[in-house]
């Protein structure tokens, strides 16, 4: 794949909404857009611990043991149903809710599909000369997209009480469940 259309792909898969989106958001609007970038290394950490062994073995496994797919999909998918159960219990009062931690979002992003996406599908061979580049901008677009994500959701806390945000928490929460449903779904239908 040449370099624009592998950018295209990549951006919209890293700006679409999805678990580690949903509490890079969060975090923005608990702690504004400055303090989640805290967050950044952790996200950029755990997807290159996904995408690297996926793009350099992931395809040979996937082929020699076609339910590893379908394992790692209904783990993902009781991850995100359990951060759906965590944002959707929001305390009662004015109390701020917890705030988005490093392991939460670096377990998330290590569960998140995008990564093995871009592993498995957009990324081009280790030994063709694009992949170096091309893992190159997709940390440069990881970076890019956490930072447009804890934008937004420092946008949308602006003037909650604490940074609660119990409305972006609830819809958070929503779509997650969701896109654990939805991921377990695809695991049983492949």
């Amino acid at each position: 794949m040449a370099t624009a259309p592998f950018l295209i792909a990549i951006w919209a898969l890293l700006l679409t909404p999805g678990p580690t989106n949903t509490l890079m958001a969060l975090a923005g609007a608990q702690g504004g857009w400055r303090s989640t970038l805290r967050l950044v290394p952790a996200e950029l950490a755990a997807y290159l611990l996904i995408v690297l062994p996926a793009a350099l073995i992931g395809a040979d496994a996937m082929a020699q043991w076609p339910d590893l797919a379908r394992v790692l999909k209904l783990g993902a998918a009781l991850w995100i149903f359990y951060l759906a159960i965590i944002l959707w219990r929001v305390p009662s009062g004015h109390v701020a809710a917890q705030p988005v931690g490093i392991a939460r979002l670096f377990i998330t992003t290590l569960l998140n599909p995008k990564g093995l996406v871009v592993g498995l599908v957009l990324l081009p061979s280790p030994h063709d000369p694009l992949f170096g580049p091309h893992l190159l901008l997709f940390g440069a677009s990881v970076i890019l997209a956490a930072s447009v994500w804890a934008g937004l959701g420092a946008q949308a806390g602006q003037g909650e009480s604490g940074g609660d945000a119990r409305w972006l928490r609830r819809i958070a929460g929503s779509w997650l469940a969701l896109l654990s449903g939805g991921l377990v779904l695809g695991a049983m239908t492949h």
